[in-house]
């Protein structure tokens, strides 16, 4: 690597952003920390930004400025709060790469933006696809904006087919350990609590996604991700249970060969390579040893007790606004059941209520978009309140 990459990276005091400072941490001569951003956690941000000295800070959540402005002011830190000045930031003429760390829909905006602005983008937030992904990879193509994927299976494709670009791929499966209820039937899962749904057995990750991971959405957005990054057809793009989560997706090409990529569960890798992309980068990370993973197993998805992949199946097919109408659904269904005002089957049934009600517009541009996430939180939200009063 010629120069040192200076990198935004916004939702920096989340699980993908905290994992990406350690990164850059330990590669300190070869990436520099321009912007850090964050929603509410004013106090991380501020942390984070007297130790990496960016350029810049965005705090989304104006009620944080002073603290965060009084707190920087010292270091020649420029402070900026609100959504829009998120949306300018990325703009700036030294970010060689934005890193959308950003968890739902709150990220399109900022991702479209930094794509217009010609910014190479490390993409984190699998909801900027699955909401709008013909409008960011059209815009992408056009502005010659790589996008490098930071899923775990979404990297491993990608590292998969690398000097393979000329060689239609047959179909990929996206791995899933099938998180902390593996094999628990609906009985079970209807009364389990949130504390049990936030164990995942093998990743460490930010709630949203933890809960996700649960409920097998986290890999039905895998797979609307996929057919964007990959241009997939749905028929192409397959899942399969892994529960030891060392390979972490496979491409199977034309010829009938599979490419796997393989290694411990650890989001640092996957950072790093978007990051270094081309080049890979030395790293200490931990070392997979054949010898403690004797067994390697896989299994069928149960889509039967886990609605929500095979909901995200149907929202692919229809295509339209859909995949945005199931994401708004499922950012409130999440909410909710953090929240304890639903149970964990029944945001499954948020998601399909919205998926029936809210109507389909094809062709959709951006505002489109928009208007559907509303329109599905409200109808969400509306289903949520009609449950508990009943």
């Amino acid at each position: 690597m010629e120069n040192k990459r200076n990198i935004a990276i916004l939702g920096s005091t989340g699980s993908i952003g905290s994992q990406t400072l350690e990164v850059v941490k330990n590669n300190s001569e070869l990436f520099n920390v321009e912007v850090l951003s964050a929603q509410n956690n004013y106090k991380k941000l501020i942390e984070q930004a007297l130790s990496f000295k960016p350029n810049a800070v965005v705090i989304s959540n104006e009620k944080h400025y002073n603290e965060v402005k009084r707190s920087l002011e010292p270091e020649n830190i420029n402070v900026f709060a609100g959504e829009e000045s998120l949306l300018q930031i990325v703009e700036y003429d030294n970010i060689d790469i934005v890193l959308i760390a950003m968890v739902g829909f709150s990220g399109l905006k900022p991702t479209l933006n930094a794509i217009n602005a010609g910014k190479q983008i490390a993409l984190a937030n699998k909801e900027t696809l699955v909401v709008a992904g013909d409008i960011i990879t059209k815009n992408a193509r056009e502005k010659g904006v790589n996008i490098y994927p930071i899923d775990s299976e979404h990297s491993a494709i990608f590292q998969c087919i690398s000097g393979e670009f000329h060689n239609p791929i047959e179909c990929i499966y996206l791995t899933a350990s099938g998180g902390p209820f593996r094999g628990k039937n609906k009985e079970f899962l209807s009364k389990t609590t949130k504390k049990e749904a936030l164990q995942h057995p093998n990743w460490d990750m930010g709630d949203k996604i933890t809960i996700d991971s649960a409920s097998m959405m986290n890999k039905g957005l895998e797979v609307i991700e996929a057919k964007w990054l990959f241009s997939l057809k749905s028929s192409q793009i397959k899942v399969i249970i892994h529960p030891q989560s060392i390979i972490h997706s496979i491409v199977q090409f034309e010829d009938g060969s599979m490419k796997a990529q393989m290694g411990l569960p650890d989001m640092k890798l996957p950072i790093q390579y978007a990051l270094g992309y081309p080049d890979r980068i030395k790293s200490d990370f931990p070392r997979f040893n054949f010898l403690d993973y004797p067994t390697l197993t896989f299994e069928q998805p149960d889509t039967s007790t886990f609605k929500n992949l095979d909901l995200a199946y149907q929202a692919l097919e229809t295509g339209a606004n859909m995949p945005c109408i199931l994401n708004a659904a499922n950012e409130i269904a999440v909410s909710a059941f953090l929240s304890d005002k639903i149970n964990f089957l029944q945001m499954s049934d948020v998601i399909e209520y919205c998926m029936n009600t809210v109507e389909v517009i094809n062709n959709p541009n951006l505002e489109d978009y928009v208007e559907s996430d509303n329109k599905a939180r409200e109808i969400a939200k509306e289903f949520i309140n009609g449950l508990k009063n009943k």
